[in-house]
């Protein structure tokens, strides 16, 4: 199965002009989105709550989250990020869905997501 990466700016909410452009892989089954702390600190992004995820090897582990703004095709908007690992960089199905995309499985390709008020 082919993978699907993205370059996707990254800004932090309190002060946008502090950015970075970070080639992200797409995971949609992880719900947030995840960056290496060093690199979310040096954007001044502070942690401001911890959350408890399930690995995929089913084991649970604390990490810190939180907010980012995230800029793709001349859209921002906000989204948790979870404090991570160096040099991981997944995109979450919160941040695609704020985006307003989603990710086509079989053409691995992101497509707009119907956006529904109801």
């Amino acid at each position: 199965m082919a993978i699907t990466h993205l370059d996707i700016i990254v800004k932090n909410p309190q002060r946008p002009r502090s950015k970075a452009v970070a080639h992200f892989l797409v995971d949609s089954g992880a719900v947030y989105s995840v960056m290496p702390t060093p690199l979310l600190k040096k954007l001044g992004i502070n942690p401001d709550d911890k959350q408890k995820f399930t690995l995929a090897n089913g084991e649970v582990i604390e990490k810190s989250v939180g907010n980012a703004l995230f800029e793709y095709r001349s859209k921002v908007r906000s989204s948790p990020v979870v404090f991570g690992e160096k040099d991981i960089f997944l995109l979450g199905a919160v941040t695609l869905e704020s985006l307003g995309v989603i990710l086509d499985p079989i053409n691995r390709e992101l497509k707009p997501l119907p956006m529904l008020l109801m």
